[in-house]
């Protein structure tokens, strides 16, 4: 992509340099992509996705209200939402949108956060173009269509929603080290001279040529939803050229590869897995004995009691959106309803594919006896005929 000699890498390096100077982030990457999703604010009329910038920490005093501060003083339009009525972020969403910034979002999303339904629908649609919300006006007895089209910075303790987090550039935080100096910011002294030295002239660099920014088509190093959030920054690095388009597909590997590592997969997902740890070699399993296995760890996620304790009936449930059911199989020790190693093979495939060996002392947990004690196997998991179920 041919791009302004104006000094467009100059300016990035400017910004990065001003984030730098006044938080201590947690790496380069880090820096570079945030770099990078502030200029992109500046060009928003030409991207297809508005990526959000997740901006979290363990606990307190982690920098994260600093950085939404940088950023609040070098993106487009900054549109503090602290304290806004739903009605008025709707109506300020234009086809050429503010930047949504939102401190302490963990009390939106948390479970104190009722009466924000509205705020966190217009985060979650809000990254795709063309999912506007729909309102329906009593005084002209028509339905309007509200943009939902925005960039959005989102700073807070902990995780974010797996659908907000999905769609953004995550951050982590951390607390200053010994020896970890920032320059203070102060907002009266600090935030003109950043508007005049760099919002206004990423401004102008990136509006020179919006055409070439939205039909640009930028070879990704990731895929999917993560190619999708990460893209208008790849385009904004491509376009200023020099070292910001390496270091732009760097940042994207190595923040997408962290937010893999802290993945937190759903109840469904991890049931999943410990349904194949527990099945061990065994092709069927009597329901009574998977429920055994699967709480064998007396600390484990479902050894717990009470009304949130893992039952035939709850297990059947969270198994039952993968199509997998329990049926009457004919087991040495006689009929029993259960399930088929058979049955999981696919959802197992699809949802988590990485097989991980079964330990030794698992294997003898389970089996009730030792690995070449077959006929113990047998009569715990093996179905007399296999995938043979009894019929009425």
């Amino acid at each position: 992509m041919t791009h302004r000699p104006d000094n467009g890498a100059d300016l990035l390096d400017q910004l990065r340099a001003a984030l730098t100077r006044y938080v201590i982030l947690p790496t380069a990457e880090s820096a570079d992509a945030v770099t990078l999703w502030i200029a992109a604010t500046h060009a928003q009329p030409a991207w297809a996705h508005a990526p959000r910038l997740v901006i979290r920490g363990p606990e307190k005093r982690c920098g994260k209200s600093r950085l939404l501060d940088i950023v609040e003083a070098t993106c487009h339009e900054p549109f503090i939402t602290v304290n806004s009525s739903s009605a008025a972020v709707y109506r300020s969403i234009t086809e050429d949108p503010p930047t949504m910034l939102v401190d302490e979002a963990d009390t939106i999303f948390g479970p104190k956060a009722d009466g924000n339904e509205d705020l966190r629908g217009l985060l979650n649609a809000g990254h795709q173009r063309n999912r506007p919300a729909k309102r329906y006006d009593a005084a002209t007895n028509r339905v309007e269509s509200i943009p939902t089209f925005a960039m959005a910075a989102l700073a807070g303790i902990g995780a974010m929603p797996d659908t907000i987090e999905d769609r953004a550039v995550v951050i982590h935080m951390r607390r200053r080290a010994p020896g970890e100096n920032a320059a203070p910011y102060r907002h009266r002294r600090d935030r003109q001279p950043l508007r005049q030295t760099l919002a206004t002239r990423l401004e102008q660099w990136l509006r020179a040529d919006l055409p070439t920014l939205e039909q640009a088509e930028p070879a990704m190093p990731v895929e999917d939803r993560a190619a999708d959030t990460w893209e208008p920054l790849v385009i904004v690095a491509d376009y200023a050229g020099h070292s910001w388009p390496d270091r732009a597909r760097a940042a994207a590997l190595a923040l997408t590869a962290e937010a893999d590592d802290n993945d937190h997969t759903s109840a469904r997902v991890r049931l999943l897995a410990s349904c194949r740890t527990a099945f061990a070699t065994d092709t069927a399993l009597p329901t009574a004995l998977l429920l055994e296995r699967l709480k064998a760890d007396p600390e484990g996620e479902w050894n717990e009691h009470g009304p949130a304790g893992l039952t035939a009936m709850r297990l059947g449930a969270m198994l039952r959106e993968y199509g997998i059911r329990p049926v009457m199989i004919r087991f040495a020790n006689g009929p029993a309803r259960g399930y088929h190693r058979g049955d999981f093979t696919d959802a197992w495939g699809r949802y988590c594919p990485t097989v991980e060996p079964v330990p030794e002392a698992a294997i003898l947990t389970m089996g009730g006896g030792t690995r070449n004690s077959r006929n113990s196997r047998n009569t715990a998991g093996q179905p007399a005929t296999a995938s043979d179920p009894v019929t009425a």
